[in-house]
């Protein structure tokens, strides 16, 4: 066995200790890199983005060739030590005792720890270059990883181990929705609260983003030709539900457009009014709004009736509707549905009764429940359990709430006053 220097079998140490080191950062950055920006560049061609793929469809196999290589030059690093250890104190228990401590802490620090750190700050520019060195090293050492990896897969049966290395990695809704949160800084404020809004859009119903029933406007066609010709005229909506004497006895919905198109020499034909109602489209209170804008599509609808477990008529749901929920308010908005919500100086904000809850916590910011009533009338009735009365004062959650205006049985307008911590918040 050929002797060397003290000061060339220091040198061959601290060789050793980089080596070492190498490998240690060579699995960190290769775990710790991130797989969807990694999936990114392999599709733009990039090649250490190809050759580092490469390398992770297999783990088992580069796990074994970096854990194969840190090993061995550790353990040539403790023989050396001891080498070393015996030459400057002796040959007795004292010297391995200190060489033993002396390579353990050098190779924490400077093998270990410290590249690891480094590997898992600074994973994407680290992993990369080094695939060009670990993919060669793999081909030329692969006989030997793959006579490990018998024992190891082995192993790995008897403990009934099924490795889901090779399985594509799947992220939950909550796991996106961190995400987007999270990486806010990267994409504008609207595009971030798009995306959150198509994730919530599976959790919320047909039901919550719905016009009443009593806010529906609504043609009977039982109606003189006179005033039937004047609420045509008149109408802001493009399309009405057509009934026959009650509300509730639905026979289609009128396209106001076609309908003055045909009064358009000034006459009135109520047969062919009859023929220009198309059959009204029945869909169930809790159908999810994600699967109804599907279904408008697959049906080519553009409005539904939303109807309740009995089929009685709860409300209107429009594609319109549903697509608000996802980009927001449109700036064309029927004068009907112009109530603004806005906090007063005073903190204080004026609301109708029939105003969604979920609106309201959007527009207002607050936190009221939206797994039970979907209005605010709802809400304070569930609340008193009895009829509201004008003038009655109550605090729902943290929110107080004057009752200014009732009327049939129901509430017209609410006076809401701004909790402390709520800070003003406006509609985009």
């Amino acid at each position: 066995m050929p002797s060397f220097s003290l000061a060339t079998e220091l040198i061959i140490l601290g060789v050793l200790l980089i080596v070492s080191a190498v490998f240690s950062i060579a699995e960190t950055s290769m775990m710790a890199l991130n797989r969807y920006r990694l999936n990114a560049m392999v599709r733009l061609g990039n090649r250490a983005a190809l050759r580092t793929q490469a390398l992770l469809d297999r783990t088992d196999r580069l796990l074994g060739v970096i854990l194969l290589g840190n090993n061995l030059i550790n353990a040539a690093a403790a023989t050396l030590t001891g080498v070393i250890a015996i030459e400057l104190f002796g040959d007795n228990e004292y010297a391995l005792g200190i060489g033993t401590v002396v390579i353990t802490f050098l190779i924490l620090v400077f093998s270990e720890i410290t590249p690891k750190v480094i590997g898992a700050a600074y994973a994407e520019r680290i992993a990369l270059p080094l695939s060009y060195l670990l993919g060669p090293l793999l081909r030329a050492v692969y006989p030997i990883v793959w006579f490990v990896n018998l024992f190891v897969n082995g192993l790995l049966w008897l403990l009934r181990v099924k490795p889901s290395a090779d399985e594509p990695q799947r992220l939950s809704r909550e796991e996106l929705r961190t995400l987007v949160l999270e990486h806010s800084r990267i994409m504008p404020k609207k595009h971030q609260t798009i995306l959150l809004n198509l994730f919530d859009l599976e959790r919320i119903t047909v039901q919550d983003v719905m016009t009443p029933r009593a806010q529906i406007e609504a043609i009977d066609m039982e109606l003189p030709s006179e005033r039937m010709v004047d609420q045509l005229t008149t109408s802001h909506h493009t399309r009405l539900i057509a009934y026959r004497g009650e509300p509730s006895n639905v026979v289609g919905v009128l396209h106001t457009r076609h309908a003055l198109t045909a009064m358009r020499d000034g006459s009135f034909d109520r047969e062919t009014f009859e023929e220009l109602i198309s059959a009204p489209y029945f869909v169930p209170a809790s159908t999810a709004a994600l699967s109804q804008l599907q279904f408008f599509q697959e049906n080519r609808e553009r409005v539904a009736l939303v109807v309740d477990e009995y089929g009685e008529l709860l409300g209107l749901v429009t594609l319109e509707d549903v697509i608000e929920e996802i980009v927001g308010e449109f700036t064309t908005v029927a004068p009907v549905k112009s109530t603004a919500f806005n906090w007063d100086d005073r903190g204080e904000a004026i609301v109708e009764g029939s105003s969604s809850l979920r609106e309201l916590n959007r527009k207002l910011g607050l936190t009221f429940p939206v797994d039970g009533p979907k209005t605010l009338n709802g809400l304070i009735t569930e609340y008193l359990q009895d009829l509201p009365v004008a003038g009655v004062s109550m605090r729902i959650g943290n929110v107080p709430m004057d009752i200014l205006q009732t009327e049939d049985r129901s509430i017209r307008t609410v006076r809401l006053h701004r909790p402390k911590k709520v800070t003003q918040t406006l509609a985009t």
